[in-house]
């Protein structure tokens, strides 16, 4: 298969832990079945993955990539979790024109190296809607990865019979 007919997965997990885990994971899946991927984490992410696995940790495969975007947020201590609600609301408000810029980039060929085929597919979390907005402006079909536990998804499902029962929202105080 020929580098321009390879699929080209863009792989872009919300940033937290749990949800960089799960779409490591597909998208190694999606690579052994002959995507070429890039995987994109922020900033923030990238210097904590590389500081804890090492500065080549990422080095090896052509075909798998990882690119980074801002996550909007001023700089803070590799070894603390950001804050939460700020990243939620940066990413929101500021995600999505690196993002855009990073794709076009790879689109117009102006990626290192030169012979990364166009993105032809955009996996994201769920969370990172700003990547449907991305995908409508590029022509790029867009995927939304949910990467919650089974227990979060049994939450969701039953969220209607707590509703029913009148046991949700709480009333009460703890």
């Amino acid at each position: 298969m020929a580098v321009g007919d390879k699929p080209h997965v863009v792989c872009i997990p919300y940033p937290s832990q749990s949800h960089m885990k799960a779409m490591l994971k597909l998208a190694k899946l999606l690579h052994h079945k002959g995507c070429h991927i890039t995987f994109v984490n922020t900033e923030y992410n990238h210097r904590r993955l590389l500081k804890a696995r090492g500065p080549n940790s990422l080095d090896g495969l052509p075909d798998f990539r990882f690119e980074t975007i801002p996550d909007g947020l001023p700089p803070s201590d590799a070894n603390a979790t950001q804050h939460i609600p700020s990243l939620c609301e940066s990413i929101r408000k500021n995600a999505l024109a690196p993002f855009l810029s990073l794709v076009s980039k790879i689109n117009d060929g102006c990626a290192s190296p030169p012979d990364v085929p166009p993105v032809t597919c955009i996996v994201s979390d769920g969370f990172m809607s700003f990547t449907i907005t991305a995908g409508e402006q590029l022509g790029v079909p867009v995927i939304l990865f949910f990467t919650m536990s089974a227990c979060g998804v049994m939450g969701f499902y039953q969220l209607h019979v707590l509703l029913e029962k009148g046991l949700t929202p709480l009333k009460g105080t703890f």
